[in-house]
Formats: structure tokens, sequence, C-alpha cells
């Protein structure tokens, strides 16, 4: 099995340019063995239940099979110390030591010959260079012209955060590191706020990533260090588990552990899978979540403790999104049909609540006009809807519009944050469609499949020169980056509302895949046999042709 459940970009410029490898000093050994210590205890808990109640496989043994082991073993002792009497004057323990040569030390049989235990110190040698360094470090090297794109992925039961580099001009997408996760990962989201090295000043900034998986624990990476093993920081129990190791709290760690097991609702930390991760964009140092344990919770990143805890939905908490202009207002959607605007700021947060017709899946405010949000649903139904006009009950929402974008679940959505009127939505049958909204109201450009199986993400590159760029991921682990300007009636419907920086000459459409080796059927999540993840010829709809 191979799936991308979750992908995001990375703003151009704000990846280091040569990331730094993982390096372990005291500081962090003690961390990662606490980590480590936990991990462990854990799976010993659970190695423990397993085997609870069953027999020891050795309990029906016989005693007289045990004397007769010890017996053979006594024989085999005795035989082995007389041959290591008999060989012992040829010393054939250190026989095949190397004597090492002390530093400038002159080697005798070869005459002049000395031994230097670095080549700087070696007057002989004067290229110093390290060619295979310098070859890594340029390997490693990201562009201020590149793009990241960070997928969560899940191959072979193994999840995975996948950290790409897109280089536009070049049509190259690769691998460029990954990190190891512990659970399947479910939504992702790009921080800009250094985490896990105390309180950072106002000014600095990073290249951080959250992760929300279906264990009840948020871990945060810093996207420009590679080789890590362990997340810079960890948002919930996890967090807390760590102190009390520290802190040696053994009875504490305990309670701290029969309360995860009996999945109590509490205001400190989630208890179930995190489903949606939203960065505030005007506040850096607030992270909100979504967890299916029906809360929302309000991170503080510099101490990494929640703020507050919501729990004004009656279902799982499936989608978040902050307003992008008023710094405590959230829009969150849930399973059980209603979406919530909330002040966070206010004791009684709930702003205003609307009502739709099935399960929520994600939510979105108009970057283009955050008086109005857009919400998708699994029956393949968009809401466009108007902040200011909240129902006195969600059965009398009355959207602006409403539109059916697709036979099955609208799991995949974004509106262009460049291109005003530009929306993708993806969806389980595995069709990409774009969209052109228009006062009254939208109309489809393009429809295509571009075999990525079930579309589980659909996200627009974030820069004015690359603002075309659409990065498709689904079900069977692809990741796809397309160029949406090069399809003609995308560029006859939107050019007009871009500068001519953002599209590509005109010619073959374009669309860029990682190469991947695999054939596993459709249901495992490979390419199909004869399939192809990058071909662009079969499976579309556009409406200049329709």
């Amino acid at each position: 099995m191979s799936m991308i459940t979750a992908s995001l970009w990375v703003r151009r410029g704000a990846a280091a340019a040569f990331p730094a490898k993982y390096e372990v000093n005291e500081k962090e050994l003690a961390r990662i063995s606490r980590l480590a210590k936990l991990q462990l205890e854990d799976a010993k808990d659970d190695l423990s239940e397993a085997q609870n109640g069953h027999p020891e496989r050795d309990s029906g043994r016989d005693s007289s099979d045990d004397d007769e082991v010890e017996e053979e073993d006594v024989k085999m002792t005795t035989s082995n110390g007389d041959a290591d009497n008999d060989l012992k004057e040829y010393d054939l323990d250190t026989y095949d030591d190397e004597q090492i040569p002390q530093e400038g030390q002159v080697l005798d049989m070869f005459g002049s010959l000395a031994y230097h235990k670095s080549n700087a110190d070696d007057p002989y040698i004067t290229m110093q260079g390290n060619d295979e360094e310098d070859e890594e470090r340029e390997d490693l090297q990201v562009l201020p012209t590149d793009n990241m794109v960070v997928a969560a992925k899940v191959e072979d039961e193994v999840a995975h955060l996948e950290v790409y580099v897109y280089e536009d001009e070049a049509d190259n997408l690769y691998v460029h590191h990954d990190y190891p996760l512990p659970a399947i990962p479910l939504c992702v989201e790009w921080l800009d706020l250094p985490v896990g090295k105390g309180t950072p000043e106002a000014s600095s900034s990073g290249n951080y990533v959250a992760v929300g998986t279906l264990d009840p624990d948020i871990e945060l990476w810093d996207l420009d260090m590679i080789d890590s093993m362990y997340p810079n920081a960890i948002l919930g129990q996890g967090s807390l588990e760590e102190d009390s190791s520290k802190a040696n709290l053994d009875t504490e760690h305990k309670k701290k552990k029969k309360r995860k097991k009996s999945k109590k609702v509490n205001d400190n930390y989630h208890v179930d899978a995190v489903l949606s991760l939203a960065a505030n964009r005007l506040n850096r140092k607030l992270l909100a979540s979504a967890s299916a344990d029906k809360t929302v919770k309000l991170w503080d990143l510099t101490t990494q403790q929640c703020a507050k805890s919501f729990s004004y939905h009656t279902d799982k908490v499936c989608s978040i999104a902050w307003h992008p202009e008023e710094a405590t207002v959230l829009l969150s959607g849930s399973y059980d049909r209603t979406v919530v605007a909330a002040d966070l700021s206010l004791m009684e947060a709930v702003i205003g609540r609307w009502g739709v017709e099935s399960d929520v899946e994600t939510v979105t405010w108009d970057p283009h006009d955050p008086n109005y949000f857009y919400v998708t649903t699994e029956n393949g139904m968009i809401h466009y809807l108007d902040k200011r006009t909240a129902p006195l009950s969600p059965e009398n929402t009355k959207p602006v519009w409403t539109l059916q974008a697709h036979n099955a679940s609208v799991s995949a959505f974004e509106i262009n944050p460049m291109i005003p009127g530009f929306l993708v939505t993806g969806s389980t049958d595995k069709e990409v469609k774009l969209w052109n909204v228009q006062p009254n109201g939208p109309s489809m450009v393009v429809s295509r499949n571009l075999g990525v199986g079930k579309v589980f993400t659909t996200r627009f590159a974030p820069d004015k020169e690359v603002a075309f760029r659409l990065a498709v991921a689904g079900s069977k682990g692809a990741m796809q980056i397309w160029d949406t300007s090069t399809n003609p009636a995308v560029r006859n419907a939107f050019v007009g509302r871009v500068g001519p920086t953002s599209l590509a000459d005109e010619g073959k459409e374009r669309v860029v895949g990682v190469d991947e080796d695999s054939s596993d059927d459709e249901d495992e999540g490979g390419v199909e046999p004869g399939g192809d993840a990058v071909q662009v010829d079969d499976g579309w709809e556009s409406m200049d042709e329709v």
C-alpha cells in the first residue's frame, strides 16, 4: 500500500540554501534517550498485554531435558579449556592486531615513508579538498528559485514525511530528504516560527512543519535539518510524558498513561487522531488543531503547551481555518454537519453556526474576500457562505450559491492565493477539476484524471512566479505537479487576472512527477499495469472542447 494523504508547498526563499545535518550533542542525546525510553516502555506494556493469559512456552519442558543440556555444557567447557591451554603459547588472540604507528613515525620497512593521521599534516599533499563532501553539499543545495513540497506518505505500512524539491525551470521534482513518523499522517501545516529551541525572538524565522497523525500527539519537524530521527518538539501528552521522564516522576507518568488509555477528553491535549492543523499567520506563535475527540485546541508554540480547548462540536472536527484578517476568528467544520465561526478571545466563542446536507470535508476562507467562506462535503457539494449572515439555527442556512462539483466526496479543495476566482477540487472519484468563480457563479474550466488514484490533496504554489503550479496526490502515492497555465482553457479564463511572469510558454501541457517503481495494482496504491502517472492525454475534459 502506498498513498499520500496531505501535502503543502514551502514558498521560495524560506528554506535554507544548505540544510544542516543532524548532530547529536549531550543535550540532544539526553532528549532522544528520554523519548526512546518512553517508546520502549509503551512497547513493553503492549507486549505484556498481548502475552497476558498465555502459558509460558517453556512451562511444559521436562526437567530431565534440562539435566542433559547441563551435562553437555560441562563437557563442551572442559574440552574447550584443554584446547585453549595448548594454543596459549602462540598468543593467537593478538595475532591479527594491527600495530598502529605514532604520529610522524617513520615506517622502517618502507624506508623514509612517514605516517600522518590527517592529510592536512602531510607536507607532500597540497590539494586538501574533499570532493565527496563538496559533491554531497551541492546535491543538497536548495536554490532561491526552488520550492519545497512536503508530502505525508504511507508506503508499505511505513509512515513518513517526504520533502521534495521542485525546480520549475528544469521541470524536475525529486525527493530531497524524509522523516519517520509514528503513525499514519492525516494533515500537515507549515510554520515559519522556530520551535524546540527556547523562546524565539519576534524577528526570527524558520522552516518547520507540524504533522497530525492517527496518534493524538502533534509533531514539529525542522525542514532545514536532514537525517533527523525524532521531532524538534511534540504538542500533546507525549511532551508531558517527556517532561515527566526528565523529572523522574514515575508515578505521575503512570497516571498519565492510564488517562491516555481511557481516552478521556481534557483541556491539555488531544486523546484521538488529529485531523486538521492551522497556523495563525497574524500571530505566529499560535497553532490550532482539530481532532476526532470532538475538540479544537489552541497551542502556544513558544511554550509548546495547550492554551485553550473548545468543545462546540458534537462529532469529529475534520477541518479548521484561521480568518485571513481577524487574528482571533477560527472556522471549523465537523461530521456533525455544521460549520462554526468562533472568536477564540471570547468566553462564548461561537459567533455563527451554519448547517450543510452531509459530513463536512473542508472549510476555507476566501482570501480575496474574507467575508465569505467555502465548505465542501462528503456528498460532492460546495457551499459558498457569507460570514455576516449567520442563521438563527443551522437548519435555516442560506448559502450564496451551491455547486454539485463531484458525484463523490470533495476530499481536496483550495483557492489560488494569487489568482482571484481560481478554484481546484479533488475527489475520491479520481477527478481533479478547475473552476472559474465569477459574480454570477462558478463554471468548470477543466476536468482531469492525473493518474494519482483517489485524490486526497490539491495545493496551489504560494509564489506569483509559479502561481499556476498545482500539486496533486492521492491513493497511489504519487506526487504530480501540474502547470495549469499550459492548458488552453485555463489560459483563456485567467490570463487577464495575472502578470505575464506566471504564464508558461504555449506548447504541450506539462505535468511533472517523481519516477515511481511500482507494479502494484490500484487497490494496493500502485500505478495500474500499462498506466503512466504523468500521462496528460487521457481522461480529461476542457470546457474549450465541450
